[in-house]
């Protein structure tokens, strides 16, 4: 039986992440650039999900461990990020998540975040699962993109252990060579053998790493068509990364959505999640 895991409840919306259930939107800017910017991305979706009727997730990260570049901006720090996060969950009544990078930060995020994200790179550092399944609460676990997705449900195993089985299992795209990746379509039904939801970051699978010298390289025009095709799975989630300025965004310039095409992408991405899901 495929598995629901509630995020959120209490004093903020909950959202029910499943397989076979309409999306729940990950969404954001890719990086916390400061309270202004991320209010403003807060904001845009909040109206454009309430208009479609999309139950989301607010994402940013405070701090973007894994750069190309020493030179690379990486966010604010953890207390401020935290702080900046939970301003977004209180004024738009929407549950928030970040990618914590150590066991310590884990612990702290947990006293503020609905979900905490392991980043694909570290998704088989043992001590960061273990305490990110510590926290209670929901874990959404980026498959690396050297990881086959029969590997994950170890991962998941790991989280299990301790007791906490609100677990999100996510495709980013694999290493295809060097510089590039390459979804995998298969991946997701083998992923949702293991019952638990599974998202797709579509953002992320575009990268080209290394492809614009010292920093990440991608192409966003093959957002929206990896998008319908992951959509046509049937699967619970999409993550997706907006930002109003792309071209001067800290990271991710050419991957990251322009945040005035936001409405357009997910009206056509609703269209055929609808559709695979069988809703009127």
């Amino acid at each position: 039986m495929a598995h629901q895991v509630k995020v959120g409840g209490g004093d903020v919306a909950e959202v029910t992440f499943a397989n076979d259930a309409p999306f729940v939107l990950i969404a954001g800017s890719n990086t916390i650039e400061g309270r202004d910017l991320t209010m403003y991305v807060a904001e845009n979706q909040a109206k454009v999900c309430e208009k479609l009727g999309i139950p989301w997730v607010y994402k940013s990260s405070f701090d973007k461990a894994n750069r190309s570049s020493v030179d690379s901006k990486r966010g604010v720090s953890l207390d401020e990020g935290l702080k900046i996060l939970e301003e977004v969950r209180n004024t738009f009544n929407v549950p928030v998540i970040s990618d914590v990078h150590t066991p310590e930060q884990a612990t702290a995020a947990g006293e503020v975040l609905d979900m905490l994200q392991v980043p694909a790179f570290l998704c088989r550092q043992t001590d960061l699962v273990l305490a990110c399944g510590n926290t209670g609460k929901a874990v959404h676990v980026k498959k690396a993109q050297f990881l086959d997705p029969w590997g994950v449900k170890h991962i998941a195993e790991k989280i299990k252990s301790t007791g906490n089985d609100k677990i999100l299992l996510c495709e980013r795209g694999s290493l295809f060579g060097y510089g590039n990746l390459v979804v995998d379509m298969r991946s997701f039904e083998i992923m949702k053998e293991t019952g638990y939801p599974v998202t797709f970051d579509v953002t992320h699978a575009l990268q080209m790493p290394s492809g614009a010298g010292k920093t990440t390289g991608g192409d966003r025009s093959f957002a929206l068509p990896l998008a319908k095709a992951a959509a046509a799975m049937g699967i619970a989630s999409f993550f997706l990364e907006f930002h109003p300025d792309p071209a001067n965004a800290w990271c991710e310039t050419e991957t990251q959505i322009p945040l005035n095409e936001a409405e357009r992408f997910l009206t056509e991405l609703k269209k055929f999640d609808d559709l695979a899901k069988g809703v009127n």
